[in-house]
């Protein structure tokens, strides 16, 4: 597929990133289900080999996902591992626990699973970012709020990206030495870059704010 992109039969545009229904075709008539971008985001976390719960999932997205992508909940996780088992794509075992301890679920990708998420990857559209920025709306309506108000939103914005820029950092910390995250690991410095990029836009809008302010008052 090196060089070419095409539109793929079976691939619906997306109102939102977690809404997205995604098919392909192998190019043979073999067409992939038309899953939405959420069930391939899971099969993501599975390719890495690793055999996990839906605890462990849950884990995994929270530490990756939810910088960029997707924070789920464990019904969405589990939801969606049912929908790739029944797909194929994905397998379970129950593995025994200790005495009074309920045995636990885990899943593995499957071949099909791990040569079908492989192929969406390479294949399928990929849809631009839908900005959905709630400061930015507020801004946009600043002349119905209080210069102060407007400046508590913002400040509020720049606390919750550089919190955000903080755990990135954190995370990549401890992911840079596991050589099979090499690309999450890249993910979260881009997650990293847009936080404190996003800090960095809200100090200037405070700054816009001032000199606004100035403005009216001469």
């Amino acid at each position: 597929m090196a060089g070419s992109a095409r539109r793929l039969p079976g691939v619906a545009k997306k109102e939102a990133a977690d809404e997205g229904v995604h098919g392909a075709s192998t190019g043979d008539g073999d067409d992939l289900p038309a899953l939405p971008a959420t069930s391939w985001a899971v099969l993501g976390l599975l390719s890495f080999g690793e055999e996990l719960s839906g605890y462990d999932l849950k884990k995994w997205s929270d530490w990756s996902l939810r910088f960029f992508y997707w924070s789920p909940s464990f019904s969405q996780i589990y939801s969606e591992l049912k929908r790739l088992e029944k797909a194929g794509f994905a397998s379970s075992r129950l593995v025994a626990q200790g005495t009074g301890t309920r045995d636990k679920r885990v899943y593995r990708i499957t071949d099909e699973g791990m040569t079908a998420v492989r192929r969406w990857a390479r294949e399928a559209p990929v849809d631009p970012p839908v900005l959905k920025h709630g400061p930015m709306l507020r801004l946009w309506l600043g002349h119905l709020l209080e210069p102060d108000q407007m400046r508590e939103v913002l400040a509020r914005h720049r606390e919750f990206a550089e919190k955000m820029r903080r755990r990135a950092v954190a995370d990549v910390e401890g992911s840079k030495d596991e050589a099979a995250w090499a690309y999450p690991t890249l993910t979260l410095k881009w997650a990293e870059r847009y936080y404190a990029s996003e800090r960095d836009l809200a100090d200037a809008m405070l700054s816009d704010i001032e000199e606004l302010e100035r403005g009216k008052g001469a």
